[in-house]
């Protein structure tokens, strides 16, 4: 494989890893390069990336029209505050979401990432319903099973018991949970049973709560868990039924990766808010957006400002990338694309069910997991998926794929091959 670079020696000594100790065991292989669905390692390997770089390089990496498109923004404007100031990239980004989003979600407050999207939609319904003189709705309802992030308030709300963040419990805020929806091949009554849970526990705690946080459709990095669309939709029903608003965390489902556009229209929901992030900007830079209805901007503005607003807020290098990538989207068939990349999963991937060690195969849209009876070992995934010229970073019981949208056929084949050779030879 030839002599690292000098650079990697530092890495060790300095670097610390995410959801890693320091210096971390497993290998970090040095990246020097990247071209369409491929990272070029320094030795010169190109591996097949199987993880769109968690979930956000829908269009692969160095589009030629996004570089061309960063480039040119970063020679006029690469940032600015955003406080006072105002820029065409934000003010068209933001038009554009609002017009693609799901109903009436036309106030768009932009953020950095995925989980400050998520802290910028919790403290909003607060302020809403303190605007609304009921201070008491200051909890969350959410999910067993989902994942909304790293920062505190976003991991009061994750899976209370199966998350990442069981060391900070005595840190966290209160919340409420609610069991896990059920599978999406699940039975009429196993779906009513479900629905009647979830109404209990809304109404039990309603009180208390200024709104339900879910991710619709495909719970993420809590346990990779597709659900029906009607438990969705039975959702929102509920919390207009009961006055509890619902905030949509799509930071993962958001910009296709389920099928369309957003996951929530596969249940014909419009939430009261609706986190975005990922694969906003096509994997090029951190941006995220939440969204609100004018009706909830203009009750939480006539009490006063929205307390947020951070550093890098509307970043204009990646508002215009992030325009280039829904630009790109609108050009192409992505839909075609995404349904090919699931018929191409399900072909390859579901027979696995039936082999040893494998406890569930779940496909939807460009995403797909196998799940282990026993938690893998990821150096030796990594070491065999690299072996085999892909990218893969499986963790605990999941080894996943979530390719971009552009991958062909051939390039998907041998990361579902790594998946079959990796479940009869490490398992």
């Amino acid at each position: 494989m030839g002599t690292p670079p000098e650079w990697t020696a530092l890495d060790p000594r300095h670097l610390w890893h995410p959801y890693a100790p320091a210096p971390d065991p497993l290998p970090a292989y040095p990246v020097v390069g990247s071209e369409g669905v491929h990272l070029i390692l320094a030795d010169g390997r190109k591996l097949v990336d199987g993880m769109a770089s968690w979930w956000c390089a829908i269009h692969g990496y160095r589009h030629p029209d996004m570089v061309r498109t960063l480039q040119e923004q970063v020679d006029v404007l690469p940032h600015v505050m955003f406080g006072g100031l105002t820029h065409e990239p934000a003010a068209r980004l933001a038009e554009r979401l609002a017009r693609l989003s799901p109903g009436d979600l036309n106030r768009v407050f932009f953020c950095d990432s995925g989980s400050v999207s998520v802290e910028v939609a919790l403290k909003l319904a607060v302020q809403y319903w303190q605007a609304r003189e009921c201070p008491e709705k200051c909890c969350f309802l959410a999910l067993r099973g989902g994942y909304h992030g790293d920062t505190f308030a976003t991991m009061s709300i994750s899976d209370p018991d199966n998350s990442l963040h069981d060391r900070f419990r005595s840190l966290l805020p209160r919340q409420y949970f609610t069991p896990q929806p059920p599978d999406a091949d699940c039975t009429a009554s196993e779906l009513e049973d479900a629905c009647a849970r979830f109404e209990a526990d809304l109404v039990a705690h309603q009180y208390a709560l200024a709104g339900v946080v879910l991710e619709p459709v495909l719970q993420g990095a809590g346990g990779f868990h597709p659900y029906p669309p009607a438990f969705l939709t039975q959702v929102a029903a509920l919390c207009a039924r009961h006055e509890v608003l619902l905030i949509a965390d799509e930071i993962a489902t958001g910009f296709g990766r389920t099928g369309t556009l957003f996951a929530c229209e596969q249940a014909d929901v419009v939430p009261d808010i609706l986190c975005l992030g990922k694969a906003l900007t096509g994997g090029m830079l951190s941006l995220a957006a939440t969204l609100t209805r004018e009706e909830i901007a203009k009750v939480v503005s006539e009490a006063g400002p929205f307390l947020h607003g951070p550093t890098f807020m509307a970043n204009p290098a990646a508002c215009r990338v992030a325009l280039a990538s829904l630009d790109l989207l609108e050009s192409r068939d992505w839909m075609a694309e995404v349904a090919a990349i699931e018929k191409i999963l399900r072909r390859e991937l579901l027979p696995l069910q039936s082999a040893k060690g494998v406890a569930r195969v779940r496909v939807l849209g460009a995403f797909a997991v196998v799940e282990t009876s026993e938690p893998v070992n990821a150096s030796a995934w990594q070491a065999l998926a690299i072996q085999r010229g892909v990218w893969l970073r499986p963790f605990q019981n999941f080894v996943y794929l979530m390719p971009p949208f552009i991958i062909q056929e051939a390039e998907l084949m041998q990361l579902t091959g790594a998946i079959q050779t990796g479940i009869s030879d490490l398992l």
